[in-house]
């Protein structure tokens, strides 16, 4: 077949033009034949049931109905107009509505002539249809060559300028009518005798015009398999060819540094998961390949400690180490951290930032070039090209995900190799997440809380119960604790009725008024030095409350603190609120988290803190996180052009990208080139997704 057929634009396909070609440009990203073939079904409507009007039930269900117009009128209402028919069967009549299109759909539209709508019905005084689906009966019948309806992603100016469903269905079958489009199989035989995998051409038929439930579910499997095969396939390939041929400094000492700091300065015994990962580490560094691995770690699970330990692994090589953080808080928690614990030893630690003023940086350029600044920590300044290291061994990354692509290989190209790369994450990545967007790094968990911490007891209280929480409060710094309240606002949002900091602070001081008790607050609008001194008032104890919004996420660590109170919860996401609990629970007593809420709670609000009061397991609820948000909400802007899925989905398919990797790694196990005979439509393919940047711009 001639391929480069798919490649026309958009705008020759008959019934198309250039208006439409337009649209099509600019709100699906449909340039060519090949893009609109691309244009995968949402969902599908069984569309062999015909209602009748007076079968109709007062839900919001979509139904089908033969039927004429038989009066068409235009309403005024307060904001503007709406075209109303009056629409009729013989068992009954409803209404039919727009409320945009006017002009289009009054010259269109036939009176007493059948007609199949399709939609979703309200019922107010009598039953209407919103913008429904409309098709002549004519048309209807001689179109219907499917039982299943495919449902295309669409916006509201697509429906607007009467680009509907119908429309794209009309240009899905002209065409497969014009290109007679056959396609190459991009799988090995061996792949699809396996898996028993029909072809690729009556998978790309069936998911447009499926013939039976049972064909569109072998298409869609067999698609979904394909596009989660071979990014799985890249992401082995590139793991493969980085340990194969990025060379890395081998670090063969475990010298002075390390031994001396494990044996006299170790604050606390590692757990078992703590040392299996700097043993996984220490693997690593001791080869002559790049380190690139991912750790994991919940909240508090001590990935600082074994980041520490693997910086020193390169001082005792000679090398030096630094560890770039996304905020200013954190990377100034991180520097106050391994300074404490390195303090009775012979190294130099430096804080570099956006805000470290000239005579700071010319001692920072001047020890990193000379060598004798042992660790940097830093915020996104230390990617700055003045910043140059005289030998950079080990770049360590927290919280990766808030990083891109470019700034992180900035640190590459520090050296004439590059450096062996940590990235460290407190957000647990669900393992079907992990396997698509770090499925080329080495992942290290570590899955176990250090020795002596007590589970923090997460409850649900509504507001109606702000008394008993209130003397729970006065209980708890009785007893000497401090205690967190974290809101949401700073301001009052006349939008959303929920309860901000000011408003907050002023109920909570009144409820523990002076000079009983000390409150500090702190927000993102106050001065840094105001927040550092309130701050500083609480982690020495001199106030027993701290008011704040989530600038406290990350960067206090309070170890009296016991009580963490998070207002209006149902405003947060999952993974801030486990976030957050991570801020008490660090000492030895026992810690709590409430959760306060109005009663109004979506299904969504409910889950999340339902899956709060269940469990702490970080892994747990990145899980359920993913289910309610999907990959790119989690990951952020960063990630999202890495899984710009066409067909398949992560989370429901979990199951097929468990098999797309393992075929991938079987393939690869056996013919790491792809050179044998039987894997030639892999590597083909596979050079042309490389090619294309994107996999399915070649799968023809």
């Amino acid at each position: 077949m001639n391929t480069n057929i798919l490649q026309t634009p958009i705008d020759y396909l008959k019934g198309v033009g250039p208006s439409r070609a337009d649209l099509l440009r600019s709100e699906l990203g449909i340039h060519t034949y090949q893009d609109l073939i691309n244009l995968f079904p949402n969902r599908y409507i069984d569309k062999t049931h015909y209602y009748k009007i007076n079968q109709l039930q007062r839900t919001s269900a979509e139904v089908q109905i033969v039927g004429k117009i038989v009066h068409i009128k235009t309403v005024e209402q307060k904001r503007g107009k709406r075209l109303v028919a009056k629409f009729i069967d013989d068992t009954g009549e409803m209404e039919l509505v727009w409320f945009r299109g006017h002009k289009w759909i009054r010259e269109n539209l036939k009176l007493n002539t059948p007609y199949v709508i399709f939609g979703k019905t309200k019922y107010y005084n009598g039953y209407s249809m919103p913008h429904p689906e409309m098709e002549l009966l004519a048309e209807h019948e001689q179109n219907l060559r499917t039982v299943m309806q495919p449902v295309y992603p669409s916006t509201e100016k697509l429906s607007n300028k009467g680009i509907t469903n119908r429309v794209i269905m009309k240009m899905m079958q002209q065409l497969f009518v014009e290109t007679k489009v056959r396609f190459y199989d991009t799988l090995s035989k061996e792949i699809l005798e396996e898996l028993k995998l029909i072809s690729k051409s009556e998978a790309i038929f069936n998911v447009h015009f499926p013939k039976s439930q049972e064909l569109l579910s072998k298409a869609q499997y067999r698609l979904k398999f394909e596009e989660l095969f071979y990014i799985q396939l890249q992401l082995i390939t590139k793991k493969l060819i980085r340990k194969q041929k990025i060379k890395g400094y081998p670090f063969t000492e475990v010298g002075t540094y390390f031994n001396t700091f494990y044996k006299e300065h170790l604050p606390f015994e590692l757990t078992n998961a703590q040392k299996r990962v700097i043993k996984e580490i220490r693997n690593d560094i001791g080869s002559s390949a790049q380190m690139n691995r991912l750790l994991q770690g919940d909240v508090g699970s001590g990935k600082t400690i074994v980041g520490l330990m693997a910086m020193l692994l390169a001082i005792d090589n000679g090398f030096q180490a630094c560890l770039m953080a996304p905020t200013a808080i954190l990377a100034n928690q991180h520097y106050q951290g391994i300074t404490e614990l390195t303090k009775d030893m012979d190294i130099n630690v430096k804080l570099l930032m956006g805000s470290s003023t000239a005579k700071e940086r010319k001692i920072i350029h001047q020890e990193l070039e000379d060598g004798s600044l042992h660790i940097l920590i830093g915020t996104h300044a230390v990617l700055e090209d003045k910043v140059q290291f005289k030998n950079l061994g080990l770049a360590i990354i927290d919280e990766q995900h808030r990083f891109g692509v470019a700034q992180r290989s900035k640190l590459w190209h520090k050296n004439d190799y590059p450096p062996h790369v940590l990235v460290m994450t407190a957000t647990p990545i669900p393992r079907t997440l992990a396997m698509s967007l770090y499925g080329d790094l080495d992942i290290s968990v570590i899955d176990e809380l250090p020795p002596g911490r007590k589970a923090i007891k997460t409850v649900h209280r509504y507001d109606s119960n702000r008394l008993k929480v209130f003397k729970f409060i006065a209980d708890e710094i009785q007893k000497g604790r401090q205690i967190y309240i974290v809101y949401p606002l700073i301001q009052e949002s006349e939008a959303m009725d929920y309860k901000d900091l000011m408003d907050g602070y002023e109920s909570i001081a009144r409820s523990f008024p002076m000079p009983n008790y000390q409150i500090s607050i702190v927000h993102g609008k106050m001065k840094p030095a105001d927040k550092d001194y309130e701050m500083e008032r609480f982690v020495k104890g001199e106030t027993q409350i701290m008011v704040a919004t989530t600038v406290i996420e990350v960067g206090v660590n309070v170890p009296n603190a016991s009580v963490m109170i998070i207002e209006s919860a149902e405003r947060f996401g999952l993974s801030q609120l486990h976030q957050l609990r991570g801020r008490v629970g660090r000492g030895a007593e026992q810690s709590y988290c409430i959760l306060m809420t109005s009663h109004k709670l979506s299904s969504d609000s409910k889950t999340r803190l339902e899956t709060m009061v269940r469990t702490n397991d970080g892994f747990d609820i990145a899980e359920v996180d993913l289910k309610l948000r999907g990959p790119g909400d989690i990951m952020g802007t960063q990630q999202s052009g890495v899984l710009n899925l066409k067909i398949a989905d992560i989370v429901k398919d979990n199951e097929i990208l468990k098999t797309a990797r393992y075929y991938a790694m079987k393939v690869l196990k056996e013919d790491p080139s792809l050179a044998l005979d039987k894997n030639k439509v892999l590597l083909y393919t596979y050079q042309q997704m490389a090619k294309h940047k994107n996999i399915w711009n070649y799968i023809s």
